[in-house]
């Protein structure tokens, strides 16, 4: 388990990390976002003892990451692809990873074949493309067959057959009892991969809830409706749902309607309705709904 705790940040006196607290559970992928800027990058970091926090503390099975014995048996991570000797070849780099730390020569070619650079993995890294590292990325994280995983951004550079690949080797990392923390960018990807979101913020916690809560507190459910008669339809949304805002192709979405007495009232009314839907909000929607008032670099589209 990786744990969180009060987790702090200062630079030139500005918090870019501040209060942090949470828990990454084994048994479930945890997505970990935030908008450019929100601290997340910062506190991976910390966790991987790579910074050292103002304040606070961050463990992995309750110890500090430069306490563990044998750290990559503990956790692996991929915080930046092009992190690599770019004269080495794919083997050469895991093997000077697994000599460094004592793990076992065999596992490279496990992980090779797990990451599909089987057939590649003597060409030098120069060579590689992005997504390409970033297999071998994933490759060096599951070296030392940890216990738990930080990945940030592991779907750059990525094509779908890549994206699927990832997304189906993290609930199985997941499925095996692993703590798995993924920060992206990619909120369609999150929604399919991640069982638990945790969001900051400007550095500070914002939620910290199962995909599914978090769907159903910040995303809103939107009912769409059509009729035969679109006149028939306006005069009664205008004495029922006034908040009905009028679409393009006759229709209208009327928001916090209920559909089964919309549709009730539809056929008191003998208006004879061509479509009553209901759509929910994408998780890309809800998050940016709910860090509307986080998001430290704001740009205008021309």
């Amino acid at each position: 388990m990786i744990e969180i705790r009060e987790l702090t940040k200062a630079y030139d006196g500005r918090r870019v990390v501040d209060g942090l607290g949470f828990r990454v559970e084994p048994g479930r992928v945890t997505g970990f976002l935030g908008p450019n800027g929100a601290g997340k990058s910062t506190t991976l970091r910390m966790v991987l003892g790579l910074d050292r926090p103002s304040s606070g503390t961050a463990l992995i099975d309750g110890r500090p990451y430069a306490e563990l014995a044998e750290p990559l048996r503990r956790v692996g991570a991929l915080l930046d692809a092009h992190a690599v000797h770019a004269g080495r070849t794919a083997r050469g780099q895991l093997r000077w990873i697994a000599a460094s730390h004592g793990l076992p020569a065999r596992r490279i070619d496990d992980v090779l074949e797990l990451v599909g650079l089987a057939e590649v993995a003597d060409r030098r890294i120069r060579t590689y493309s992005l997504g390409m590292r970033q297999r071998l990325g994933i490759a060096a994280a599951l070296l030392g067959d940890p216990a738990a995983l930080l990945l940030d951004e592991p779907v750059n550079g990525l094509d779908a057959e890549g994206i699927r690949w990832i997304r189906a080797l993290l609930r199985r990392l997941a499925a095996e009892g692993r703590a798995v923390l993924v920060s992206s960018h990619l909120m369609a990807e999150m929604a399919q991969t991640a069982d638990h979101l945790v969001v900051i913020g400007r550095g500070r916690l914002l939620a910290d809830t199962s995909t599914a809560e978090f769907l159903a507190e910040h995303g809103r459910r939107r009912v769409r409706v059509r009729a035969v008669d679109p006149a028939a339809l306006a005069a009664l949304l205008a004495t029922t749902h006034p908040r009905a805002v009028p679409l393009g192709d006759g229709g209208y979405e009327v928001p916090d309607a209920d559909p089964g007495q919309l549709g009730a009232l539809a056929a008191e009314r003998r208006v004879v309705l061509i479509e009553l839907s209901v759509t929910h909000d994408s998780l890309e929607e809800a998050f940016m709904r709910m860090t509307a008032d986080a998001v430290e670099y704001r740009a205008v589209a021309a």
